[in-house]
């Protein structure tokens, strides 16, 4: 059911001086109204109020009426007390013509004229004041001098104390709301019917049943037999409370240890966690310094494929003349080259020859010795014998300087020599092999001689430059058989080894 609506949004609205109960479950409002075929059982006292009543009567009865009003006719009265009629079908009553129809919402129950047409009660009657009722005519009696008005207000609140007091529901109650409290009792009063009956077959079978009484022996045998499983029951149920006070005394314990491990568990994570913190780190620490050493390692690789040799000792010509780091090595009749020039060119040249030897010593018999003096080498021969390999030195008697430059050359060949069996023993094929552009014969090479006694410039330059030519070749071969190091160095690293 809905509610009454108010009549500010609407065309008409219901009299707000009817009493406006609300239903005590939905907490709606209920609007009583009233039918004027109940008008001729009011008291005579009433009579004067008539008027307003069958004004108001056709008010309502000008409202078209839908199936939330309930009409209290002549036939109700039949019905049982707490059923709640059943909303008639009948169309609704005729409508004067000057007045509009309009809906009614909400729940209503209709009553006679006399308690519906002029209701204003109290506040001390119970219910809120009511505004006053629009005047339909201007002769109609105030409804505070109606007393049938009063008697019928208290008859009906009576009324309702009394059905609250014998069902034990508050009421009023609306439509809805007093179907469900019809079928929910129902649904109790067959629940206390079946109970009913079992507990009357109960009845009759225990009536049914014979019935042994017990001789004063046997109660004292029954009643002792009783007792003492009452002794036993009272000593297990101690024998439990005694159990019971040890599990609670060893839970206690076992508490206590629980929080112990707890506290165990708690410092054993966060150690874990520092643990794990420095691990990462170290492990960081560890992944740099190994991209270090890969780095490092592959700047190594490339440092040991590369040989210092061929970017220290460069050897070149300048026309006739070679020559080693731009140091020109001979001297012609047209071009004059100093001695000092000279020297230092056969400086490097004795330090190149002294440095491949020595890489190969002992493998190598290094018989002749260089030594690499700067601009002022020696060389000495297989007798212990040194010599002089820098001038000046006089054109025509020259003996010494022509001895160390023989014996530099002849050097140079053994070491050619020596490259040729290395690499048969390593299997290199011929074509590959080291093999010297200028055949060394001697103090020859080539067709020139290298002495410079009683020789011409231009013939002794010449055997200058092709002893160079057979140098570079030589020092090929060796950037392409070594990864070249310093015999210092390697004695250093090998001692590093051993150390760590």
């Amino acid at each position: 059911m809905k509610p009454p609506t108010g009549g500010s949004g609407k065309g008409g609205a219901v009299d707000p001086s009817l009493p406006r109960f609300k239903c005590q479950e939905c907490r709606r409002a209920l609007v009583v109204v009233g039918v004027e075929s109940y008008a001729d059982r009011l008291p005579a006292h009433a009579a004067s109020g008539m008027h307003a009543s069958s004004v108001q009567g056709s008010i309502m009865g000008a409202s078209r009426m839908d199936n939330s009003y309930v009409v209290l006719s002549r036939q109700n009265k039949s019905q049982g007390p707490g059923i709640p009629p059943r909303p008639p079908s009948a169309a609704a009553p005729h409508v004067e013509p000057k007045q509009s129809t309009k809906a009614i919402e909400g729940s209503y129950i209709m009553l006679p004229p006399p308690a519906a047409s002029i209701y204003k009660t109290s506040a001390s009657e119970g219910g809120s004041a009511q505004l006053p009722p629009p005047s339909i005519n201007s002769s109609s009696p105030s409804p505070g001098n109606n007393p049938g008005f009063h008697s019928s207000v208290t008859v009906l609140k009576r009324a309702f104390e009394i059905a609250s007091s014998q069902t034990q529901v508050e009421q009023p109650l609306c439509l809805e709301c007093m179907r469900v409290l019809s079928d929910k009792m129902d649904k109790e009063i067959e629940d206390a019917n079946a109970d009913i009956k079992a507990y009357e077959a109960c009845l009759q079978r225990l009536e049914q049943e014979p019935y042994n009484i017990l001789s004063e022996t046997d109660f004292q045998k029954e009643k002792q037999k009783i007792e003492e499983e009452e002794k036993k029951l009272i000593a297990a149920i101690e024998e439990a409370e005694k159990l019971y006070s040890e599990v609670s005394s060893e839970m206690k314990d076992l508490e206590i240890k629980s929080k112990q491990f707890e506290d165990l568990e708690e410092r054993y994570w966060h150690e874990f966690n520092s643990f794990q913190f420095q691990l990462t780190s170290h492990q960081e620490e560890r992944d740099a310094v190994f991209a270090k050493i890969e780095v490092s390692q592959v700047h190594l690789e490339l440092l040991k494929r590369t040989n210092v040799l061929n970017d220290a000792f460069y050897i070149s010509h300048d026309g006739v003349i070679g020559t080693i780091n731009n140091f020109r090595l001979g001297r012609l009749s047209n071009v004059d080259v100093e001695w000092d020039e000279i020297n230092a060119a056969w400086g490097q040249a004795a330090l190149l020859l002294h440095t491949m030897a020595q890489y190969f010593t002992p493998k190598f018999q290094y018989r002749i010795k260089i030594h690499p003096m700067g601009s002022y080498p020696r060389v000495t021969d297989i007798n212990n014998n040194t010599y002089e390999l820098f001038g000046p030195v006089n054109l025509f008697w020259s003996t010494r300087f022509d001895k160390a430059m023989t014996w530099f050359l002849t050097c140079l060949q053994e070491f050619a020599e020596f490259a040729i069996s290395l690499d048969k023993e390593n299997n290199v094929p011929p074509e590959k092999s080291l093999k010297l552009p200028y055949k060394i014969d001697g103090d020859k090479v080539g067709s020139h001689t290298i002495v410079l006694s009683f020789n011409k410039n231009e013939n002794w330059t010449k055997a200058l430059k092709y002893m160079l030519c057979n140098l570079k070749w030589v020092l090929y071969w060796f950037i392409g058989n070594t990864s070249f190091a310093p015999p210092l160095g390697s004695l250093q690293t090998q001692s590093a080894k051993n150390k760590t």
